[in-house]
């Protein structure tokens, strides 16, 4: 990273003046734990709310990898052959390294699972993930193992702190998603979560789900002036008002974007900090894509398969998966080193097992086969290690950041985006010296682009604040149309022929799609959609409502082109305790919906006897 020499405090916010304008809600928990759980890396912080400016991350309890200084732990999952859990992180990845070859094939390793969580277009609590041997995993499983590790280290760590933690219901957990992942893939966490035990499902406010770029929002405005790298100008020297915070750099109304570049995903937010209070107002859907930090593994896997054959890379994974492992690991060092105008090659060291087995697959040495290939810049070296020109570790980066500098682009050029002031490059892609100077070089005239120190850490330390006051973005943009389907009276010369539906001698119009909220449309936090429901005949004991959404506005029916059914509201109705009641007088229940928070939420109450209705919205049994 760029001025290394100058000494940097350790990064907790300065107290914002503006905030205190705003009454905190008093919180009944007395700590909060946020969970990073990221497509290569994870980890935790906490804070407690008597405390809430120091932010303690997790203790480090175990070996790390040469050069890569981080406080999370590898995304990495060991379980036995009879899928029982084993390990997690460095010791997950450690233990199947030194598993005999032949043993470690009835092995499962996950890792970098978390994308097929945004990729699956059918996300039910049934979806199975692959693990290294091919052999097939519910993802439910793989998430819930996966969080329950971190909430043993966490709590064990708090009880230290603290002996008299009552851990039950004085914790508020938090994990983060990418503000892209759509409804069902957020409440797949929220089940996991449940599953892993960190919260009854009785307690659903116990768990908040936080966005990945709106965590990192909350803190980069926190930060202080020395504790960021702004790469439109040289380092200040020491000693220029460093007590600033960026907050008093901010001016009221000042709109920025905040750019998460992780492992899996690229998520881009626009926030503009409102006064007098100081709380964040979003002003623009969340956008971003599949174009993490993965996209430069996955080049390089291309280009193994280009110089040894993708048969036989397919083939060394499978007989191989620890071997396979261990060369990743090794990439994945080069790939942190890679900078531009870098003049000499990096080396990347292939594991003593894939020389051998190449060997005895191909009945050739390796170096015969760069020799062969047709790619340039790839040499092998006499150390026995794949020798990468500056210009093929250029290549292998490319496609995945001219992605992200587009989508940048493309949202800088939208009518609500203008007048952007800074460029927050955060998440752990953004280390990356490549990165940088491609964002810098695109948008530096434009805005000033900003890196927090420590930026892998941003998102977990932006999740802790926002557990201890989720008030703090107080409008959020709709990504989606949301919807249900209705009849209305039929108008002839304006409804189609064969939408009619003649029901008890009237003329109806089916499958009209009735809108609750509009893409992109501001949304208030707290701010409800009411609709009342007659239940169709007496003694009906349940309301099942389908919703439906769209990416569009512009939908008239729910039998539209790009409208699907994305979940179902369910009221569960008490029984009636007077039978006496008149027939005339139908029951109606008020269902309120709630667009403006992280998760969509539903509430519903029988208008005359004023009972809480039972109502629950499910996005993954479809």
């Amino acid at each position: 990273m760029p001025n290394e020499s100058c000494s940097i405090a350790p990064l907790t916010p300065s107290q914002s003046p503006r905030n205190e304008a705003r009454a905190q809600r008093p919180t009944s928990f007395s700590v909060v734990v946020a969970i990073d759980f990221g497509t290569t890396s994870s980890g935790y912080a906490f804070s407690f709310s008597n405390d809430p400016e120091a932010i303690h991350m997790m203790r480090k309890w175990e070996g790390g990898d040469p050069g890569v200084a981080n406080q999370k732990t590898p995304t990495s999952l060991l379980l036995t052959p009879e899928g029982a859990f084993h390990s997690f992180g460095y010791t997950a990845r450690d233990y199947y390294h030194d598993l005999d070859p032949e043993e470690a094939r009835d092995w499962l390793y996950l890792e970098k699972f978390k994308m097929k969580i945004h990729s699956t277009s059918d996300l039910t609590m049934k979806t199975e993930l692959e693990a290294v041997n091919g052999k097939k995993v519910q993802a439910l499983e793989v998430f819930a193992h996966a969080l329950r590790f971190f909430k043993q280290h966490a709590v064990q760590e708090l009880k230290d702190q603290c002996p008299s933690l009552q851990e039950k219901e004085a914790i508020r957990w938090v994990i983060t998603v990418p503000a892209i992942w759509k409804q069902p893939a957020k409440q797949f966490m929220r089940e996991a979560a449940y599953k892993a035990g960190l919260v009854p499902p009785a307690n659903p406010e116990q768990l908040l789900i936080a966005l990945e770029p709106e965590a990192a929002s909350i803190y980069c405005r926190k930060l202080r002036l020395n504790q960021l790298i702004d790469l439109s100008c040289k380092p200040l020297a020491n000693g220029l008002a460093p007590e600033l915070s960026i907050d008093s750099s901010f001016r009221q109304g000042d709109r920025y974007i905040v750019a998460d570049c992780g492992g899996g995903t690229v998520d881009l937010t626009v926030h503009q900090i409102e006064q007098p209070q100081g709380t964040l107002k979003e002003l623009y859907k969340a956008s971003g894509g599949p174009y993490g930090a993965v996209g430069v593994d996955l080049a390089f896997e291309r280009l193994l398969g280009q110089i040894f054959g993708e048969d036989f890379i397919a083939t060394f994974k499978a007989k191989r998966p620890a071997a396979w492992v261990d060369l990743t690991i090794a990439f994945e060092a080069r790939k942190r080193a890679a900078a531009p105008f870098r003049s000499n090659p990096l080396n990347v060291s292939l594991p003593f097992s894939f020389i051998d087995f190449y060997r005895r697959h191909r009945g050739q040495n390796v170096e015969t086969a760069l020799k062969r290939s047709s790619v340039n810049f790839v040499k092998w070296s006499s150390q026995g290690m794949l020798r990468m020109s500056s210009e093929a570790m250029n290549d292998l980066f490319q496609p995945t950041v001219s992605q992200i500098i587009q989508h940048i682009d493309d949202l800088l050029k939208k009518p609500d985006v203008k007048g952007i002031k800074f460029l927050f490059l955060v998440g752990g892609f953004a280390e990356s010296a490549m990165l940088q100077h491609a964002v810098q070089s695109a948008f530096g005239s434009l805005c000033r682009v900003i890196i927090p120190q420590d930026v892998g850490l941003t998102i977990l330390k932006g999740a802790v604040l926002f557990g201890l006051d989720p008030t703090i973005v107080r409008v959020r943009r709709s990504p989606l149309t949301y919807g249900v389907g209705v009849l209305n009276k039929f108008v002839e010369g304006k409804h189609p022929k064969e939408k009619l539906l003649v029901k008890e001698g009237k003329n109806w119009c089916t499958d009209i799609f009735e809108k609750f909220v509009s893409v992109d449309q501001s949304v208030a936090l707290g701010e409800v959609v009411q609709r009342s429901y007659c239940p169709a005949r007496v003694g009906q004991r349940k309301i099942i409502i389908n919703i439906y959404c769209c990416a569009s506005d512009d939908v008239v029916y729910i039998t539209d082109p790009g409208v699907r059914k994305c979940g179902t509201i369910s009221l569960e109705l008490d029984e009636l305790d007077e039978p006496s009641c008149p027939k005339s007088r139908r029951r109606e229940i008020r269902a309120s919906m709630q667009f403006g928070d992280t998760e969509l939420k539903v509430a519903a109450m029988d208008v005359r006897t004023s009972k809480t209705v039972r109502a629950a919205i499910d996005f993954l049994s479809n």
